[in-house]
């Protein structure tokens, strides 16, 4: 059985979706994926739901909910009575999100063991989990609570995949999508350095400058801080003409990929 978080919630069996339908029942359903096997309590349960405000018959609610759980899952997904809550057992299922992790993890590793090629084919394929906004069909409580942690942990996988390419010599290839991710994320410091030396090893160094500049002003118009030492740096090198430095050539890896689920 398939589990999926990085996107709108899904089940599948057998390469089959499983009808799931509802945004109360998605979000019971990712509450209990989210908790890894530990239990979430019925409060917590209830504000996931219903906010701050649920009605007099949640504790009604929430039990046919986990009942109607129990039987479109089947018996090889436990999800037990564990007061004061409830806690789910996946057995073997697979998760989007912990292959995610997993991938994520170990793209890391082969970068800071300087094997790029490795690293970024490993960080490629986590970010090729995702399928959309987390945890997409279900409440705002949910989302709100959730999202912002699984939207970073994407966030900060994309700027090592982007480091190693950037080892890797790819900086014309990647230009484009750094810039539309600084109009998307202008606050984001490391994501702007790496445009910065996307265009300066493309030879538009006064793009590169104009890139530092336009993010130093809205860091303080929106903060009121200067740029951290790592842009600084960034900065530093581009004008002293060492952030041309085009990286040293290696040899190609082919990277271990996990296997995917059938």
């Amino acid at each position: 059985m398939e589990f999926r978080v990085l996107g709108p919630i899904e089940v599948r069996r057998a390469g089959h979706r499983v009808p799931i339908s509802g945004t109360k029942l998605h979000t019971v359903l990712a509450a209990l994926l989210l908790a890894r096997g530990e239990v979430v309590s019925d409060d917590r349960l209830s504000r996931l739901l219903w906010g701050w405000a649920p009605p007099v018959t949640a504790g009604a609610q929430l039990y046919t909910y986990v009942s109607r759980l129990r039987k479109l899952l089947g018996a090889d997904i436990l999800i037990d009575r564990r007061p004061p809550g409830y806690a789910m057992a996946i057995g073997n299922a697979w998760v989007d999100l912990f292959a995610f992790e997993e991938l994520a993890r170990t793209g890391r590793e082969a970068l800071l063991a300087r094997d790029h090629e490795k690293a970024a084919d490993l960080l490629r394929d986590a970010l090729a989990r995702w399928s959309g906004p987390p945890l997409a069909n279900t409440t705002e409580h949910l989302a709100e609570t959730e999202g912002p942690s699984l939207l970073e942990a994407r966030a900060a996988t994309l700027e090592y995949r982007i480091a190693a390419d950037l080892e890797l010599g790819r900086h014309e290839q990647i230009t484009a999508e750094l810039t539309g991710l600084v109009a998307e994320f202008p606050l984001r410091e490391r994501v702007r350095g790496q445009l910065m030396t996307a265009l300066c090893r493309s030879g538009r160094q006064a793009d590169a400058i104009h890139v530092y500049h336009h993010g130093r002003a809205a860091l303080a118009e929106e903060l009121g801080v200067d740029p951290c030492e790592e842009l600084q740096a960034t900065y530093r090198a581009l004008l002293e003409g060492t952030l041309t430095r085009p990286p040293q050539d290696r040899p190609p890896r082919a990277a271990a990929r996990p296997a995917r689920p059938p």
